[in-house]
C-alpha cells in the first residue's frame, strides 16, 4: 500500500499558490489574478512515485502567522492543530520571485514549527525580462532550506518541486531566526510553563484573539499570571518580531537577490495611469461591461438556436418513437422539456466566465478592485468588499465565503448581507428568457437593447447592494477604521489552459449543480402536472366538449384547451391558485407563481419548472420561448408575459432572495440564523414592492 504524505501549500495571496495545486494535482482549482480566491481549505492528491503519494492541501493566502481574519485563522489552526493525521509532514511556502522580501517573513516564522519546509520561488520565467538575478545555493545556504525554482504558469520546476517533498525527511527544520531575542526572560519562562512543546506554537496560541476549533489547542486559561500580556503588550512584541524577522530577510537578500530596476520598468506604470485614472477607470471598465454583454448575445445565438432545435426535436421523438404511456410523458413532457431550459443558456453561461476569467488572469480584476475602493468606501463598506461583490457575478455561495478575507466583524457582516443582490449566474437564464420575452431586438445608437436590459439589470443589483450597504452602515454605525491593501499584479497574457478550465469548470458546476435540483423539481412538476384528484381534473375531456364553443375549435386547438383545462385543475394547478391573489398585482398568474415557488431552490429552476408545465399535454414542437410568448392570461385574454409582467419579474429576481443554498451559507458564516432571516424577509419584500409598484404604473 502506499505511503501518504501530508503537504501543506502555504503562501501570501497572489503568488500563484492555487496554479502550484493545480500544477501538482491535477485538479482545477478557480485561478484569478487577484489576492482572495482561495478562502477554505482544498485538498488535492499527487502521486510522487510508485510507492509515495502526497495529499496536498492548498489553504488561504495569508501575509503572516498573525491571524486578523477568517480565511488567515484556517492557516494558523492547520499549522497549530496537535493531531498528528491533521498536522503537515512538510510545508511547501509558494514566494514569488518579485516578492521574496514580504514573502519570506511568512517563511520564517514557518520555520519555527519544527516542521520541514520548502521554499518554492514561483513566476521564474520572469526573472529575466525583469532584470533579477538569484543565488539559489548561497540562499538555500542562509535560508536553511531547499529551494525549487518554478513557474506554475508554465509547469517548469514541477518534478523538481516533487523531487524536494519526496526528499522531505533530509530537511533541517533548524528555525532561522531566533524567538527569544524579543523577550529573553519571556519566552524562558515560556518554555519551563510548557516544558517538551514547540515555543513558537505556544506563542502563537497566546496571541490569537480567536476560538480554535479544538479547544485544547488554545493554553490561554493555564497561563501563569506572568505569561499573560495585554493587547499593547501583545502588539509591541509582535513589532518586536517583525523587525527581528525583517533584519534578517534584508541580510539575507541583500547577498543572495539582485535586481535591474531599469531592466524591469515595462508598460504596466503607463497602463495604470489611464486602469487606475479616477475618470478614465471608471469609463474603461463601463465600456469593458457593455462590450461583454453585447457579446454574450451576439456570439451565443447560433448555439443556442441549434440547443433549442435540438431539445425540441428530442422531445417530439421520444413522443413518436416510445410506447403511450405515463413513462413517456415523464420524459417527453417532464424531463428533456426541464432539463432543456437549463442546457439551452450554457453558450451565454459560458461566455460571460470566459469574459470574467480574461479579466482575472490577465491583472485587471485586480486595478477594478483597486478603482473601486474608491467608491466603496463612500457606502461604508471595507475596500475588501469589492472582491466578494465581484465574486458574486459568478455565485453568492463563494462570495458570501471570501468575506473572510475582511478583518472587522461588522463589515464583514455588511458585505454577507449585500452581496446577494449582485446579480450571479443562477439570475441569467431567468433575465435572458424574460428579456427575449418583453423587450425588442432592436439597436439604439448602435447597441443592442437586450443587451443593455442586461447590464441595467447588473448595474440595479449593484446599485442596491451599494445603497443597502449604506443604510446598514448607518444603522449598526460603523467606524471605518481599516485599510484595503491590495497587491497590483503584472499584466499577463491569460494562459489558454486557464481560461478553458475555469470556464469548463464554471459551467460544469452550473449545470450539474443546477441540473440535480431541475431533474428532481421536473419530476415532481411533471406529476403535479400531470394528476389531480377532482372531477373537474379526471373528466376534463368531457366537460371541454361541453362547452358551446368547442365546436368552433380545430383539433390542435381541442386539444389544448383539454391539456390547459385539465392543468388548471391538477395538484399543480390548485396549489398555483392558492397564492395567485398574493402575486395577481404583480401582473403574475398562477403557473408564474408555481414557478416561483420552486425557483426558491435555485433561482435557474424558474425557466426549467415553465418548460415543464406549459410542455404537459400537448405535441407541440414549439421551443419554450416561442411557448411562453403565445402564452395568454385566461382571466384577461392578453399574453401573459407582456412587457408590464416582464418588468415586473425581472425586478423581482433582480432583488428577492430566492436561493436556499445562499442562506445556509450565511447562516455558516454569521453563525446565526438571524442574519439570514433579516436577509430573507427584507429582499423578499422589497422585491415584491418594487415589482409591484413596476406592473402598476406600467400596465
Amino acid at each position: 500500500m502506499a505511503k501518504t504524505l501530508h503537504v501543506a501549500l502555504i503562501g501570501n495571496p497572489n503568488t500563484g499558490k492555487t496554479s502550484v495545486f493545480n500544477q501538482l494535482t491535477g485538479l482545477n482549482q478557480k485561478v484569478g489574478n487577484y489576492p482572495g480566491i482561495t478562502v477554505e481549505k482544498k485538498t488535492g492528491t499527487c502521486k510522487l512515485s510508485d510507492e509515495i503519494k502526497a495529499r496536498i492541501t492548498d489553504l488561504p493566502g495569508t501575509y503572516s502567522l498573525n491571524a486578523t481574519s477568517a480565511d488567515e485563522q484556517i492557516v494558523v489552526e492547520a499549522l497549530l492543530d496537535e493531531n498528528p493525521e491533521a498536522s503537515p509532514d512538510v510545508a511547501v511556502i509558494v514566494a514569488d520571485v518579485e516578492s521574496l522580501k514580504r514573502n519570506l517573513f511568512l517563511f520564517t516564522q514557518i520555520k519555527e514549527l519544527d516542521t520541514p519546509v520548502i521554499l518554492a520561488i514561483n513566476m521564474a520565467d520572469n526573472m529575466e525580462k525583469k532584470g533579477i538575478s538569484l543565488d539559489v545555493k548561497l540562499l538555500e545556504k542562509q535560508l536553511n532550506t531547499r529551494v525549487a525554482l518554478i513557474s506554475a504558469r508554465k509547469g517548469t520546476g514541477i518534478d523538481s518541486l516533487k523531487k524536494l517533498i519526496l526528499e522531505y525527511q533530509n530537511l533541517p527544520k533548524n528555525p532561522v531566526v531566533n524567538i527569544s531575542e524579543v523577550d529573553p526572560e519571556y519566552f524562558k519562562k515560556l518554555e519551563q510553563a510548557f516544558p517538551g512543546k514547540n515555543r513558537y506554537k505556544q506563542w502563537l496560541r497566546i496571541t490569537q484573539n480567536f476560538s480554535f476549533t479544538n479547544r485544547k489547542v488554545n493554553p490561554s486559561e493555564n497561563l501563569d499570571k506572568t505569561l499573560r500580556k495585554d493587547k499593547t503588550e501583545l502588539k509591541r512584541m509582535q513589532q518586536k518580531e517583525a523587525i527581528l524577522r525583517y533584519l534578517f530577510i534584508n541580510k539575507t537578500l541583500k547577498e543572495t537577490y539582485r535586481q535591474d530596476v531599469n531592466a524591469a520598468k515595462d508598460l504596466r506604470s503607463r497602463l495604470d495611469q489611464i486602469l487606475t485614472h479616477r475618470i478614465f477607470g471608471y469609463v474603461l471598465f463601463f465600456l469593458i461591461i457593455l462590450l461583454v454583454f453585447q457579446s454574450i448575445y451576439s456570439w451565443s445565438s447560433y448555439p443556442m438556436d441549434l440547443i433549442d432545435s435540438l431539445f425540441a426535436s428530442m422531445s417530439q421523438w421520444v413522443k413518436n418513437t416510445l410506447p403511450d404511456g405515463a413513462l413517456t410523458d415523464l420524459v417527453s413532457e417532464g424531463i428533456i422539456p426541464g432539463i432543456g431550459g437549463i442546457v439551452i443558456f450554457i453558450p451565454q453561461i459560458a461566455f460571460l466566465f470566459f469574459f470574467i476569467s480574461i479579466l482575472e488572469e490577465s491583472g485587471y480584476m485586480s486595478r477594478v478592485v483597486f478603482i473601486m475602493d474608491r467608491l466603496m468606501r463612500r457606502f461604508g463598506l471595507n475596500g475588501k468588499s469589492v472582491v466578494p461583490l465581484i465574486s458574486g457575478t459568478a455565485c453568492a455561495i463563494p462570495a458570501v465565503m471570501a468575506t473572510r478575507t475582511i478583518e472587522n466583524w461588522k463589515e464583514r457582516l455588511i458585505t454577507i448581507l449585500v452581496t446577494p443582490f449582485i446579480t450571479c449566474s443562477a439570475r441569467l437564464p431567468v433575465y435572458l428568457i424574460i428579456i427575449a420575452l418583453v423587450i425588442p431586438d432592436q439597436t439604439f445608437f448602435g447597441f443592442n437593447l437586450q443587451g443593455l436590459t442586461l447590464m441595467g439589470l447588473y448595474l440595479l443589483g449593484f446599485l442596491a447592494a451599494v445603497i443597502s450597504a449604506y443604510i446598514l452602515n448607518k444603522i449598526l454605525k460603523i467606524k471605518n477604521r481599516s485599510f484595503f491593501i491590495a497587491e497590483m499584479p503584472d499584466y499577463k497574457l491569460p494562459l489558454a489552459k486557464n481560461i478553458g478550465l475555469t470556464v469548463y469548470d464554471k459551467t460544469r458546476d452550473f449545470v450539474v449543480g443546477a441540473g440535480k435540483i431541475i431533474l428532481a423539481i421536473s419530476i415532481v412538476l411533471w406529476f403535479l402536472a400531470s394528476h389531480g384528484y377532482s372531477e373537474q381534473f379526471h373528466n376534463a375531456k368531457e366537460i371541454v366538449l361541453a362547452q358551446p364553443d368547442s365546436n368552433q375549435l380545430d383539433e390542435e386547438a381541442l386539444e389544448t384547451a383539454i391539456a390547459s383545462y385539465r392543468l388548471q385543475h391538477s395538484y399543480i394547478g390548485i396549489l398555483g391558485h392558492t397564492i395567485e391573489p398574493a402575486i395577481r398585482p404583480l401582473g403574475y398568474d398562477w403557473k408564474i407563481g408555481v414557478a416561483l415557488i420552486t425557483s426558491f431552490a435555485a433561482r435557474e429552476v424558474f425557466v426549467g419548472s415553465l418548460a415543464t408545465i406549459y410542455s404537459v399535454g400537448t405535441d407541440d414542437e414549439e421551443t419554450i420561448k416561442n411557448r411562453l410568448a403565445g402564452e395568454t392570461n385566461i382571466t384577461t385574454g392578453k399574453k401573459t408575459f407582456n412587457l408590464p409582467t416582464g418588468i415586473s419579474l425581472l425586478l423581482f429576481y433582480a432583488f428577492a432572495m430566492q436561493c436556499m443554498s445562499t442562506l445556509a451559507v450565511v447562516k455558516r458564516e454569521t453563525n446565526s440564523w438571524k442574519w439570514p432571516a433579516i436577509q430573507l424577509f427584507f429582499m423578499s419584500g422589497f422585491a415584491y414592492i418594487v415589482s409591484l409598484l413596476a406592473y402598476q404604473f406600467l400596465k
